[in-house]
């Protein structure tokens, strides 16, 4: 219940983001979360902050606007057409992560756990640091019970780009319901909660695992 209550939460707040990103002509990864909130389509881009080259610079208008039109069937709940239409694309230009990243997703959300780990692999082969491919790496990771296998691919992630908020809330949700480690949790969630805001849900985790942390310390002895 716990868990639904913050897959759900943050499914919401994440297809804003979504919208702008498609509007923005997919210009970084798009954000994908935990369980069932991870159906958020990735953009193109590695996602990383290094000087990389500018997402779709060598894909034609009509591509690109595939690439839209599929994401944009993704965050409508149309994972048939969305299929469609990223394996369209990608058959015209294989080498963009971010379309494997969200068949990934797809798979995902069709219990085909084999397609999905497979689109993984591709999206990581063709960029080791995408940050959409690690977060659904280790969405999937948790997913079968590997929370450690999981917790390496979210640590990667924020590793390689501290402001990655999502994979900070799936860590918040890895360390507090699978690996009961709750000072990691409100780390995470509270390096989350500082990257994108005021989220009230992510505030009332943060004041209950604030209580719990500090309950759980030894206390001094001061008795004479």
């Amino acid at each position: 219940m716990l868990l639904r209550r913050r897959t759900n939460n943050f499914q919401r707040s994440a297809l804003v983001l979504l919208m702008a990103l498609v509007l923005g002509a997919c210009a970084s990864s798009g954000p994908v979360s935990d369980s069932s909130a991870g159906t958020e389509p990735a953009g193109a881009s590695s996602g990383t902050s290094s000087g990389e080259q500018p997402p779709f610079a060598d894909v034609p208008s009509a591509a690109l606007t595939l690439f839209e039109q599929a994401t944009a069937s993704m965050a409508s709940g149309d994972f048939l057409d969305a299929e469609l239409r990223f394996k369209e694309f990608l058959l015209q230009y294989p080498d963009y992560p971010g379309a494997y990243v969200n068949l990934a997703i797809i798979h995902s959300n069709n219990a085909n756990e084999t397609a999905a780990r497979a689109a993984i692999d591709r999206a990581l082969a063709l960029d080791a640091n995408h940050l959409a491919a690690l977060n659904q790496l280790g969405m999937l990771l948790r997913k079968n019970g590997n929370f450690f296998e999981a917790e390496a691919a979210y640590m990667k992630a924020v590793t390689v780009s501290p402001e990655y908020a999502l994979a900070h809330y799936n860590l918040g949700v890895l360390y507090e319901l699978y690996l009961q480690r709750l000072d990691m949790a409100l780390q995470h969630f509270t390096a989350y909660q500082s990257i994108v805001g005021d989220d009230k849900q992510v505030e009332r985790w943060i004041n209950d695992l604030t209580r719990r942390v500090a309950a759980s310390q030894p206390t001094a002895d001061v008795a004479e």
